[in-house]
């Protein structure tokens, strides 16, 4: 192992790429400090200091920002409006057939299509902003807290300020994007992933610190044990996969043969990755925002669905929260994986080249052969997927570790299947340049 390590170091065009990939990540994380025009830097760090927290409704933002998004920096957005501009248009496919064929064209097709998902993204950049700029404005974004420091963390709320901090936000969600494409082009593995796989684990040590000094060091111990199996678990079904066998008929094309061999259609347990995860929380989300934007003046009684969606739909240890929550993961899966994998696209590709799966007529039955297997390899998947996401609201139910768990979710779904792409490529990498790869 350690020698392989230093392999990586010897060898000086991968070392170089892995030196400007740390290169960009460190100037990301500093950005993160860097705080807006006009935002109070001090009471922004009392507010943090005093441990307030956030709702529900900025968790998820503030998860993939790496915190900056409580900091009110420069990058406060983080990457959350490429993401969700990339998923935006990736279910446009389903619904715009110019999408669709853009996607079919290949490299100029999905060039244009990146295009598309930069000007979203700037477009999602202004809004979010806006939206996160009005919130501070109002104190609410540290939950109901009667702190005045948190109620004054913007110093001039004129309009050519607000707008000069709107565009510094946006303009730091565009380096953001910018970034990430320098990684992936210049760098070692998927930059926009890497930028994320960053943010959550700068999250880590905190999180672990506030656990064993509020909780104790033997919860914090408890928690590390279920971490290491909690990655564990995920580790194993994230590599799991039904492997479905091809073969491809001889062809006689002058005097050369092609096809005969056989190889295998690949379906992971887990096709959907995180996305069901996060689709199901920006939607769960949209209860708690309707409230917060419907609570009545003082002195008066809220409306009682008011009362309902603040009793059973803002707090992570509601087991109305919590089925929802399940639930929402479970259908956004099977409705993810249907729109990404399509059995007749590949049985027709198959029945093109000459491939059929042993057993089973090419054409309409290899597609509803595929539809089958699909359905059935995609169940343990989104439940795994739920489990996996109600680790955290289990552990702020039973340990008090509320938002400081950082095992689950979202993040721990994130981090491993980006190590372990990250380490896929560094082993491929060295393995065309020494023969001997980073995993025996």
């Amino acid at each position: 192992m350690f020698s392989a390590i230093a392999r990586i170091f010897r060898t000086p065009d991968l070392r170089r790429k892995i030196g400007f990939s740390l290169g960009i990540v460190a100037l990301f994380r500093l950005g993160s400090f860097i705080p807006a025009p006009f935002v109070d830097f001090g009471n922004v760090q009392k507010c943090l200091a005093a441990n307030q927290g956030t709702s529900g409704l900025y968790e998820l933002v503030n998860l993939f920002s790496g915190g900056a998004l409580l900091q009110l920096s420069v990058f406060a957005l983080g990457i959350m409006p490429y993401i969700t501009a990339s998923i935006i248009v990736q279910l446009l496919r389903v619904v715009i057939p110019h999408f669709d064929t853009l996607y079919k064209e290949g490299a100029s097709g999905q060039s244009t299509l990146t295009q598309y998902t930069r000007y979203l993204t700037i477009a999602l950049g202004i809004l979010q902003s806006t939206t996160l700029i009005t919130v501070a404005r109002s104190g609410a974004l540290f939950g109901s807290s009667g702190s005045t420091e948190c109620t004054q963390l913007i110093t001039n709320d004129a309009w050519y300020a607000i707008m000069l901090m709107v565009i510094t936000m946006t303009a730091g969600t565009g380096v953001i994007m910018w970034m990430g494409e320098l990684i992936t082009e210049r760098g070692i593995g998927n930059g926009m992933s890497l930028l994320i796989f960053t943010s959550i684990a700068a999250r880590f040590p905190n999180s672990l610190g506030a656990i064993g000094t509020q909780k104790g060091w033997d919860v914090l111990a408890i928690v590390l044990v279920i971490g290491i199996l909690i990655v564990v678990a995920v580790v194993f079904v994230e590599q799991s996969q039904r492997r479905i066998p091809v073969q491809y008929a001889k062809r006689m094309v002058g005097r050369r043969t092609y096809g005969g061999n056989n190889t295998y259609i690949p379906i992971k347990v887990n096709m959907a990755g995180v996305i069901p995860v996060i689709f199901a929380s920006s939607l769960l989300y949209l209860p708690a925002l309707i409230a917060q934007f419907n609570q009545p003046a003082a002195g008066k009684e809220p409306a009682a669905w008011v009362v309902w969606v603040t009793n059973n739909l803002t707090g992570g240890d509601q087991p109305l929260y919590m089925a929802f929550y399940f639930l929402l993961i479970i259908g956004f899966t099977y409705f993810y994986v249907a729109i990404t994998f399509n059995p007749e696209e590949v049985a027709d590709n198959m029945k093109k080249y000459g491939g059929f799966i042993p057993g089973i007529r090419a054409g309409r039955p290899t597609a509803e052969y595929l539809d089958y297997v699909l359905t059935r390899v995609t169940l343990p998947g989104s439940l795994y997927l739920g489990l996996i996401a109600l680790i955290p609201l289990v552990a702020f139910s039973i340990l008090g570790a509320d938002q400081n768990f950082p095992f689950g979710g979202a993040s721990i779904l994130i981090i491993v299947g980006v190590g372990l792409e990250t380490v896929k490529q560094i082993d491929s990498q060295l393995q065309q340049r020494h023969y001997e790869g980073l995993l025996r």
